[in-house]
C-alpha cells in the first residue's frame, strides 16, 4: 500500500522527522495536491510546481520559523503555504475570507514578510538580518528567495549593493528559470544564460564582484543537491548567493512547455492538463485587448507611437504590438521605474508613448510620474491597466489608489472610460497631441459591448478634454460616476422602480473636472451620490467635494466607493458587494434614496 506523507506534515518540524531518502516521494505527493487543488480553484501554478523541491529543502534544512525565509512576489509560495500548517485549508486560497494567494504576515507565523510586488526579497531579509546582529543572534539564518525577472529590477541590485558591505547572515538564492510571467528579458537575462552555459561570466562573476559568497548554478529540481548545498551554506557566515536552475511548471508535462500560459492558467484537468476553454461567444472583447489593438492600429499609421510595459507584454495585450512592431514595442522587465523615465526621455524627443503599467505597479514608481513626467509637463501616456478591484489576487494588487495619487500631482489628466468605445477614442485623441500627460485608467477583464469587434472598429473620434456626459434625467437625486462603474448604475436603474427620480452623469474626465457640469449639478439637485471603484480618500468623490465647499455649496453629497482599509480577495462581484458599489447594492439605495 502506498504511503501518504504528506498527509502526516502539518508544519515543518513534521517535516523535518523524515528521512532525507523520504522527501522525494513528499515532493511528488506535494506537487500532485497543487496541481489538484488549483486546477479546481484556479491561481498561479507554475510557479509553484517548479519550486517544489527547493521548498522542501529549504524547510528541512533551516529551523523556520525561527530561521527567517523571505519569498519574492510569492507567486511560487504555494508549496511553502501547505508545508506551513495551511495544507487543511489550502482549498480556499484566493477565495473571499480564505487565504491569500500570497506570503501575509498576518496569515502566519511563517510568512515573514508580506509580499505581492516584485523584488523586495533582499532588502526585507537584509534588514532582518541586520537586526539580528544589533539583537546579537548571529546564528539565526535569512534566506531570500528571487527570480531572474525579479532581481534585474533596481530594488533588488539596490539590496544585493548593500548586503555586499555588510557582515549579514543572508542567503540569497536565485530561482532562475528564465521566465517570470513571460519570459525574462534584457542583458542580465543574457548575462546568466552564459554562466549557465560555462561561459566566460562564470570566471568574471559580478556578484562575487559584490562580495557575495557565490555558488552554483546547481540543478534546483535535484532535492539531493539541493541538501547537500544548503546544509553547506548555513555554516558560511555573511552574505551568500546560490544560483539554482529550476524547470517552471515542473511535472505537469503542459506547464512545462507552455509557461506563459500555466502562469495561471485557471481550471484545468489535474491529469491531463488540458484547460478548460470558456466560451466567449457573444462576449464582449477585454479592454486589454481594446488597447492592444487599437494601439498597434495607431502605430501603424503613426511611426511615432511608442509602446512600454513593464513586464506584462501578454497581461497588458502590448504583446500585440511587440509581434508586429518589435522596434517600436518594448518590454523593460519588472522595472517600472525605468519604464516611466525611458517614456519622458523618449518623449522630450516628440515620441508618443504609451506607458502601460498596472495601477498598483505604478505606485511603484510614483517619484518618476512627478519629477520625470508631471513636473516637465511631458505628453506621456500612462495606461493604467487592472484599475479599481482586481479579484482573488487581493490587496497587493487591487488598482484602488491611482486617483487619489494621481489626482494630486499638477498637469495631470486622469480619464476613465465608461466602456470600450471610449477606451478606443482616448487613446485615439492621444495620439493627436496633448499638452499634458494624461493617464487612462481601465479595469481588467471584459466590457460593457456584447458582439463588438475591436479589430473592426476603427471610427474613432476625437475627445473634447473635461467634459461630462449627461446619461440620464432625473427630478430629484444626481448620480455622479466615474469610470465603468458606471455600468452598474445604469444596470441598476433600470431594476429601480423610481428611476425616474435619479439622474445620472458619467465624469470620465476625473482631471480636469467639468466645472461648468458640478455648477449645474449643485443648483438642480440637493441630493447628490457619487460613485468610484477608487479610494473615497482623495479620489473623484473628494474632488466634487472640494468643488462644493470652494463654491459655498451645501448639498448633501454622498460618496460611494472603496473605504479606508485593504480589501481583501475574492471576486470581483463579491469585493463590489463588499465595498456596496455593486448592481444589488445599488437597486436598494436608489430605492430608498429619493424619499
Amino acid at each position: 500500500m502506498k504511503s501518504n506523507l504528506l498527509s502526516n506534515i502539518y508544519n515543518p518540524a513534521d517535516l523535518r522527522l523524515l528521512k532525507e531518502e523520504q522527501l522525494t516521494e513528499v515532493s511528488q505527493e506535494l506537487r500532485q495536491f497543487i496541481i489538484d487543488v488549483v486546477s479546481v480553484k484556479e491561481g498561479h501554478l507554475g510557479a509553484s510546481l517548479g519550486v517544489v523541491e527547493l521548498t522542501i529543502a529549504l524547510h528541512y534544512v533551516f529551523n523556520t520559523p525561527e530561521d527567517l525565509l523571505v519569498w519574492d512576489v510569492g507567486h511560487q509560495a504555494y508549496g511553502h503555504k501547505i508545508l506551513t500548517e495551511r495544507r487543511e485549508s489550502f482549498d480556499t486560497n484566493r477565495q473571499l475570507h480564505g487565504i491569500s494567494g500570497f506570503p501575509k504576515r498576518s496569515e502566519s507565523i511563517y510568512d515573514t514578510f508580506g509580499v505581492g510586488h516584485s523584488s523586495t526579497s533582499i532588502s526585507a531579509a537584509l534588514g532582518m538580518a541586520i537586526a539580528s546582529n544589533l539583537k546579537g543572534d548571529f546564528e539565526k539564518q535569512h534566506i531570500a528567495v528571487i527570480g531572474d525577472a525579479s532581481i534585474a529590477s533596481g530594488m533588488a541590485f539596490e539590496g544585493l549593493n548593500h548586503a555586499g558591505v555588510t557582515d549579514a547572515n543572508l542567503l540569497v538564492i536565485l530561482n532562475d528559470n528564465s521566465i517570470g510571467i513571460d519570459p525574462s528579458v534584457g542583458a542580465l537575462k543574457k548575462y546568466l544564460t552564459a554562466v549557465k552555459e560555462g561561459k566566460n561570466p562564470k570566471k568574471n562573476n559580478m556578484i562575487k564582484s559584490l562580495n557575495f559568497d557565490y555558488s552554483g548554478p546547481i540543478d534546483g529540481n535535484d532535492l539531493p543537491t539541493l541538501i547537500t548545498e544548503l546544509n553547506r551554506l548555513k555554516k558560511i557566515k555573511g552574505p551568500k548567493f546560490l544560483h539554482i536552475v529550476t524547470t517552471k511548471g515542473k511535472g505537469l508535462q503542459q506547464a512545462e512547455e507552455n509557461q506563459v500560459k500555466y502562469h495561471a492558467p485557471g481550471k484545468f484537468d489535474a491529469s491531463t492538463g488540458e484547460i478548460h476553454i470558456k466560451s466567449e461567444e457573444n462576449l464582449p472583447p477585454k479592454y486589454q485587448d481594446v488597447f492592444g489593438l487599437t494601439i498597434l492600429d495607431l502605430a501603424k499609421k503613426n511611426e511615432k507611437v511608442i509602446g512600454i510595459t513593464p513586464a506584462m507584454p501578454s497581461g497588458s495585450s502590448l504583446k500585440f504590438m511587440m509581434d508586429e512592431l518589435p522596434e517600436r514595442a518594448f518590454d523593460v522587465g519588472i522595472a517600472e521605474q525605468h519604464a516611466v523615465t525611458l517614456a519622458a526621455g523618449m518623449a522630450t524627443q516628440g515620441m508618443i508613448v504609451y506607458c502601460n503599467i498596472y495601477s498598483t505597479f505604478l505606485q511603484r514608481a510614483y517619484d518618476q510620474v512627478i519629477h520625470d513626467v508631471a513636473l516637465q509637463n511631458l505628453p506621456v501616456i500612462f495606461c493604467l491597466d487592472r484599475a479599481g478591484l482586481v479579484g482573488e489576487d487581493g490587496a497587493t494588487h487591487h488598482g484602488v489608489f491611482d486617483i487619489a495619487y494621481l489626482r494630486a500631482i499638477p498637469n495631470m489628466i486622469i480619464y476613465a472610460p465608461i466602456n470600450e468605445i471610449e477606451l478606443q477614442n482616448i487613446l485615439y485623441t492621444a495620439q493627436l497631441g496633448l499638452d499634458h500627460p494624461i493617464a487612462i485608467r481601465y479595469p481588467r477583464g471584459r466590457g460593457v459591448l456584447p458582439n463588438w469587434e475591436v479589430e473592426n472598429f476603427r471610427h474613432y473620434e476625437k475627445i473634447e478634454i473635461g467634459p461630462a456626459k449627461y446619461l440620464k434625467a432625473g427630478t430629484k437625486v444626481a448620480v455622479l460616476s466615474t469610470g465603468t462603474i458606471g455600468n452598474n448604475i445604469i444596470e441598476a436603474l433600470k431594476e429601480c422602480s423610481n428611476s425616474g427620480a435619479f439622474a445620472h452623469y458619467s465624469f470620465s474626465f476625473i482631471k480636469p473636472l467639468d466645472i461648468n457640469a458640478l455648477h449645474n449639478i449643485f443648483s438642480t439637485f440637493e441630493n447628490i451620490i457619487t460613485i468610484e471603484d477608487g479610494v473615497k480618500n482623495g479620489g473623484f468623490g473628494s474632488a466634487v467635494l472640494e468643488y462644493a465647499a470652494a463654491n459655498n455649496f451645501k448639498n448633501k453629497v454622498e460618496i460611494l466607493g472603496i473605504p479606508d482599509e485593504f480589501i481583501e480577495h475574492g471576486s470581483v462581484s463579491e469585493l463590489q458587494h463588499l465595498c456596496k458599489i455593486d448592481v444589488k447594492s445599488l437597486i436598494n439605495l436608489f430605492s430608498n434614496g429619493s424619499k
